[in-house]
């Protein structure tokens, strides 16, 4: 009886759950799944084995992209309908895809897929030069994301492999037919040459391995998941065998990350429990390698969020370099940068900015690039890049900074000068300083809260004061306001704050962590040497000039000028600094409110007559309030100012009872009352309203973050980057090129060995009839010496009697006649000098061939014959 196929078995597997193969997979999946197949040369075959063994009922759709005769009617739909019972069908413009169907492109079209529906389109490129494979996984990988399934069968030459990269990055399953089993492996093998491929098998074997993926479906979604016990023991045991692998820690990565990663190379290998997974990394240290490279997620692209960067292009470089000295130099880093593109979209703005910068000045740009993973930074060192991947370049900077390479385009050489790469671990590595701007986009997302606390004032560490932060669309300087201030929240552009806050010890670098042991209590400043005016301005800033405060915009204290002890104290419970925790009863209400009309309205706001009680008696205080503008250094900051005031005695009425108030000041009294709260209830509605207003705008502004968030977030945990073929491709080119090398020298040692053993000595010259190469025997008929090379041959003393040689060659030369004689030489020998053109594989002339062969021999044999002939004829005339 004969055996049930793997893929008969899982679909009895699927049957034994209680509900259709097409159900269970729905279950977890939203929408079904739809695997494109690419196939060419000799993937007739490979496609009858693969549909034969596709249950009836898999609940997937199969959509067939092959190289076909653009003249001849397809065929294609009936001969694969003999091999399965699903539908064959021939795609027409807007096909609706449908489960448990087969789908098979016409001749001469591309295809594509949006929202389930099929489209055709006229090919744009030569015949020769089609990717149609390519073209359909890539509109496929964007319309199904994490749904989309790519196979590659038997054909020749290498499409399919650029759109297999796509599905990958929206972490799509990837599988290829094994080369062995197919009549045409190159597009197998360029697939698996990518180490993007997840599943090898067999033809007749794919459907049951995809089948046992879509029943084991990744389970996590956006939320951290926590792990307990063995498991989280297991994930620790993951994170220590990925650090002794790579040497590097990924235990501050966000979790959710590390599982959705984890947990798809468990599927992919069917493994349902985390600790058998880590005993197979255990004895597969390849899988290590593999999941390395999963983790290593690298989105990007040229000038991604285009705002950004012409916001940052048009305001933010011209500044920086309105502040550089002349001769100096603009120092940039750009961590992560992944394969480079943002790198290079970084240098094309600072060049423009400069083109633009008026009046010229002379400066250089140095960026410094960096990224964990080598792969990648190789990549971005050459600079070169697909058509799709300058898909966002606009059409002036492509020609402007782009070369064209056959089908890809490289960064000019300008722009790639401007660019120094480097492998970094930037949470382990020494960072780059006196930077004037560091971008780091989309990098801390995928890193734990306490990471970026680490993070963040390294950055401050590194630039230089004023320097510029870019982020992320989707990423902030959290609670570090007081290190960055911020210059444009959409775009993600802080500026470096002095900051007078203590900075906390972080242990990360040790070497590097920038430490402050304690508040200054005073800005710092250089010490003048003391003389008169200087100690008479000490001595009216401590007894005569008023109590000051200094804070940042959320009223955190940065510095304190004389005693305020009257107006502020310490809350109980932890340290706070924040002015309105330490501000008095009867100043914290009004302090607020003019706080927040300074820095609404940018002027000065004075409260006058507001009452502190003390221990003592009360005391009548005004307060001025200011956002300041100048000097550059405390732009952002507000100085709140204390000035004591007489208080007003209290009126009594002369009344012969001393002791008890007076109707009348009651009354006053009540009205003062009522007149403060009156003050106070329409300084809190106007706060209100404009606390409703800022509550709107803020809304409105998160709602478009969120959006644009949610979109990140959903590209950055389905998708991973296209990374390009290029590396194997030049391996390719490089092997190709050895062989002809090979072939080429073992080429020039069998004419060296056929020269010699011919015995003809042979001179090459060019057009100039000067020498280009010499055999060996030439030096006994001319003084040659290898430095000669490129001199005339006239120049050369020659044994030869040939005195109209130098005439002969230039006759040759002009008629293309070739020319031969038999010519002595000075020592009795003689040769036949042949002069030849030399003709290129174009037929192009390119100087002459001239043959020196030695017939001495013949010419003794002809004089011997000579004598003899005339001994003969003598011998004959004297018998008559």
């Amino acid at each position: 009886m004969k055996e049930p196929s793997k893929a008969a078995k899982s679909a009895d597997k699927i049957a034994a759950s209680g509900l259709p193969a097409k159900e269970q997979i729905r279950q977890e999946s939203f929408r079904f799944p739809i695997v494109g197949i690419g196939a060419s040369a000799g993937g007739l075959e490979a496609l009858e084995q693969f549909l034969r063994s596709v249950p009836a009922d898999s609940g997937m759709a199969f959509v067939i992209v092959q190289h076909l005769d653009p003249n001849h009617k397809g065929i294609l739909v009936e001969l694969l309908q003999r091999t399965t019972t699903m539908e064959v069908f021939q795609v027409t413009d807007r096909m609706e895809v449908k489960p448990n169907c087969v789908y098979v492109i016409p001749p001469n079209k591309d295809m594509s897929i949006l929202h389930g529906l099929l489209h055709l389109f006229e090919p744009v490129s030569p015949r020769g030069l089609r990717l149609p494979i390519d073209f359909f996984f890539r509109s496929l990988a964007e319309d199904r994301q994490t749904e989309c399934i790519g196979v590659i069968l038997s054909g020749m030459g290498s499409d399919g492999t650029l759109g297999l990269r796509a599905i990958k990055g929206q972490a799509g399953l990837v599988l290829a037919q094994e080369p062995a089993t197919a009549k045409f492996d190159s597009m197998p093998r360029s697939a698996i040459a990518t180490g993007l491929t997840d599943i090898i098998a067999p033809a007749e074997d794919l459907p049951a391995k995809i089948i046992d993926y879509l029943c084991n479906p990744l389970d996590i979604d956006n939320k951290e998941l926590p792990l307990v016990g063995k498991d989280q023991s297991a994930l620790e045991k993951v994170i220590i065998l990925l650090r002794s692998r790579s040497v590097h820690d990924f235990s501050l990565y966000k979790k959710n990350t590390l599982y959705r990663r984890i947990d798809r190379r468990m599927n992919i290998h069917q493994i349902d429990r985390i600790a058998v997974y880590v005993r197979y990394l255990q004895e597969n240290p390849q899988e290590l390698d593999l999941l390395f490279k999963e983790l290593l997620i690298g989105v990007t692209s040229f000038f991604r969020d285009p705002v950004a960067w012409e916001e940052l292009r048009s305001e933010v470089i011209p500044d920086l370099m309105a502040s550089l000295p002349a001769g100096g130099t603009l120092r940039a880093w750009s961590a992560g940068c992944s394969t480079g593109e943002e790198a290079y979209s970084l240098a094309m703005v600072f060049r423009e900015a400069q083109e633009q910068f008026k009046p010229a000045r002379d400066f250089s740009t140095q960026i410094f690039a960096t990224d964990l993973d080598k792969d990648a930074i190789d990549k971005a060192r050459q600079g070169l890049y697909s058509a799709k991947a300058v898909a966002d370049v606009s059409a002036e900077r492509l020609h402007r900074f782009f070369v064209p390479a056959g089908k890809d385009f490289l960064v000019c050489k300008e722009i790639r000068q401007m660019v120094t790469f480097a492998t970094q671990n930037v949470i382990m590595d020494a960072p780059f300083t006196k930077l004037d701007l560091v971008s780091c986009r989309n990098l801390l997302i995928y890193l734990t809260p306490e990471l970026q606390k680490r993070l963040l004032p390294l950055f401050h560490y590194s630039l230089n004061p004023g320097g510029i932060l870019f982020l992320g669309s989707a990423e902030s300087v959290s609670s570090f306001t007081h290190l960055f201030g911020s210059l444009s929240v959409k775009s993600r552009l802080f500026r470096r704050r002095e900051s007078f806050l203590p900075a906390e010890l972080h242990a990360f670098p040790v070497s590097l962590a920038p430490v402050r042991t304690g508040v200054p209590k005073e800005l710092a400043m250089i010490k003048p040497a003391v003389n008169l005016q200087t100690l008479a301005d000490q001595l009216l800033l401590q007894h005569f000039s008023p109590p000051a405060a200094l804070t940042n915009d959320k009223g955190d204290i940065l510095y304190i000028s004389g005693k305020t002890g009257k107006y502020l104290e310490p809350a109980a419970g932890k340290a706070n600094w924040n002015l309105f925790a330490m501000a008095r009863d009867g100043l914290r209400f009004e302090l607020n409110s003019a706080f927040n009309r300074a820095l609404r309205e940018k002027k000065p706001i004075t409260v006058k007559g507001l009452k502190i009680d003390g221990a003592d008696a009360s005391q009548t205080v005004d307060i001025n309030v200011q956002a300041i503008a100048e000097p550059e250094a405390l732009r952002g900051m507000v100085m709140i100012v204390f000035n004591d005031v007489a208080t007003p005695p209290v009126k009594r009425a002369a009344s012969r009872s001393k002791t008890a108030p007076s109707g009348e000041t009651i009354s006053t009294e009540v009205e003062e009352e009522l007149q403060r709260v009156r003050a106070e209830l329409q300084a809190t509605r106007e706060e209100m309203q404009t606390s409703r207003e800022e509550q709107i705008s803020a809304n409105e502004e998160l709602q478009s973050t969120n959006e644009e968030l949610q979109s990140t977030n959903e590209e950055l945990t389905t998708s991973r980057e296209e990374m390009q073929s290029l590396n194997e491709e030049l391996q390719t080119v490089n092997a190709e090129q050895q062989a002809k090398m090979e072939e080429l020298s073992r080429v020039h040692t069998d004419m060296r060995n056929l020269l010699n053993s011919t015995e003809i000595v042979t001179i090459f010259l060019d057009n100039d009839l000067h020498l280009r190469r010499f055999t060996p025997g030439a030096d006994k008929l001319f003084k040659l010496i290898p430095s000669d090379i490129g001199r005339p041959l006239s120049d050369i003393v020659s044994n030869l009697r040939y005195p109209e040689l130098s005439e002969d060659e230039r006759m040759v030369l002009q008629t293309q006649v070739f020319s031969e004689k038999q010519v002595p030489a000075t020592d009795g020998r003689w040769f036949t000098v042949r002069i030849m053109p030399y003709r290129t594989m174009e037929d192009v002339t390119a100087g002459l061939v001239l043959t020196f062969t030695n017939i001495t021999a013949a010419k003794e044999l002809e004089a011997e014959l000579r004598a003899e002939n005339a001994e003969l004829k003598k011998l004959l005339e004297s018998k008559k």
